[in-house]
């Protein structure tokens, strides 16, 4: 099952990066070109939300099967030592929740503004500030923190 869910994990992963600069993309259209907020703009907004809670959802179960993390509780006083062990203990978790509450805060406040450019500029600042959270928390295989395959 770790196995499974790892993969899955790191696949879904491209999917919400793809939903997400895909939501940024239209946002930054839409304010800049003063575009109309229209039903595909608010099922990009609803979808690029729910997509990032599925992966939320897959990383939480991830977190709690994970060896690398019940080591890093068992043996949280030398654990912490190792960069690796904290960035999959703490780091990652921790950032990764930041950035959902970002597009979950992002798209509701997008859902009630009361004019389209106020919803696109609120889209594109809080999903853009999540973009780069979640940059800097996925374990990239040239990031010198803690590292993974770009396919698992």
């Amino acid at each position: 099952m770790y196995q499974t869910l790892t993969f899955l994990h790191s696949l879904f992963r491209w999917v919400v990066l793809l939903s997400l600069i895909y939501a940024i993309w239209i946002s930054f259209k839409g304010y800049f070109y003063h575009k109309t907020f229209t039903k595909k703009e608010d099922l990009v907004r609803h979808w690029t939300a729910t997509i990032a809670h599925v992966q939320l959802i897959f990383g939480i179960i991830l977190y709690t099967k994970s060896p690398i993390v019940k080591y890093f509780w068992k043996n949280f006083s030398e654990a912490k030592a190792s960069l690796d062990l904290l960035f999959f203990g703490m780091i990652h978790i921790l950032l990764m929740i930041t950035a959902i509450v970002l597009i979950t805060v992002g798209s509701a406040l997008a859902k009630r503004k009361p004019t389209d450019r106020e919803k696109f500029k609120t889209m594109l600042i809080w999903f853009t500030i999540a973009l780069v959270v979640i940059f800097i928390a996925i374990p990239w295989p040239f990031s010198p923190i803690a590292n993974r395959p770009y396919f698992r």
